[in-house]
């Protein structure tokens, strides 16, 4: 039975932070408390704990651009954050998690700043038929956690601009986003702000449990803890090294002939390459299979590794690789 209620609003726009004092809050909620997190991540593409960064974002443009690209510990699809858009998260011992009373939270917030919100069938909260919330789950042993995003005023071109999914034929394992159709809430109130928001969140957290709500503070954590978990989801290993295992190919028509390239990509990590060629130069094939083998996959080292070959070939098909927008 919840008996008290704690809230700690992050002042860090920083992805791997926030994250990282998701997990400790979780991994410390005590007995018969509920806590609300509310978070905010500066353009970031947040991916689900079993999903492909390749296949869900444009991870180079994303990182081009000053974005982020992080791994959450729950489930689901990815999705975009930016300044427009609130982070919640309820976090309680698995006994007292109650989905039904952690939405009407959300959904009673929205109705006293006079937003019509339902719940849909996938858990997501639609106001209009139009999606501005998503939430995700997760369970360790006696503590669990739900949380989601309330779009305020998200930059709608970043969004479809980071989660389009790459032209390249990637063919994974993972779990594919489900792409919905979203509104922001100052589309449907132009009134609604960030902060009045929050106020409103808090207010509606402490109307539905009937409790008073203590105000947190990064004083009151264990911050060697935080550093270490930190660490860990700013870490390549943790965004981009946990993949399932997936196959890239691309091919395209030179003037020396047509390449065809594909890979064999385990926990980030290029491990078979076989590539395919009508070219009259029959060792460019052969050379490139060895330059791509053992290289990371990402853009900037399959590029360096392609242009490590001696032939033209290698400039074509890094120049090829960059039109893949992988």
């Amino acid at each position: 039975m919840i008996r008290k209620l704690k809230v700690y609003c992050s002042e860090c726009f920083d992805p791997y932070f926030n994250l990282a004092v998701e997990q400790y809050l979780l991994e410390t909620v005590e007995d018969g408390c509920c806590i609300l997190y509310l978070w905010q991540n500066q353009n970031t593409v947040v991916i689900g704990r079993n999903q492909n960064a390749w296949k869900e974002c444009r991870t180079t443009l994303l990182e081009k651009e000053g974005g982020h690209l992080a791994r959450r510990l729950s489930g689901g699809g990815a999705v975009f954050h930016d300044l427009g858009n609130l982070n919640f998260t309820f976090l309680v011992p698995t006994m007292d998690y109650d989905l039904d009373r952690q939405l009407e939270v959300i959904i009673t917030a929205c109705r006293s700043l006079k937003i019509h919100a339902k719940r849909s069938g996938r858990n997501d909260i639609l106001s209009d038929g139009k999606k501005f919330s998503g939430n995700a789950f997760y369970q360790n042993g006696s503590r669990s956690y739900h949380h989601g995003t309330l779009m305020v005023d998200s930059d709608m071109n970043r969004l479809g601009r980071y989660l389009t999914p790459s032209r390249a034929k990637l063919q994974a394992k993972g779990v594919d986003s489900v792409r919905s159709r979203v509104v922001n809430l100052r589309q449907l109130r132009p009134n609604v702000t960030i902060p009045l928001l929050t106020r409103q969140m808090i207010e509606a957290f402490e109307q539905v449990y009937g409790l008073h709500a203590e105000i947190m503070t990064l004083d009151d954590m264990d911050c060697a803890a935080i550093k270490k978990l930190y660490l860990r989801n700013r870490s390549w290993e943790w965004n981009y090294g946990r993949q399932l295992p997936f196959t890239f190919s691309c091919d395209e028509q030179f003037e020396w002939g047509n390449m065809q390239l594909q890979l064999q990509v385990e926990n980030g990590i290029v491990r078979t390459a076989q590539v395919y060629s009508d070219a009259m130069d029959w060792q460019s094939a052969p050379e490139l299979e060895k330059a791509l083998i053992g290289c990371r996959f990402t853009l900037p080292d399959l590029q360096s590794a392609v242009q490590s070959c001696r032939s033209i070939v290698g400039t074509d098909i890094s120049q090829m690789l960059a039109r893949q927008n992988i």
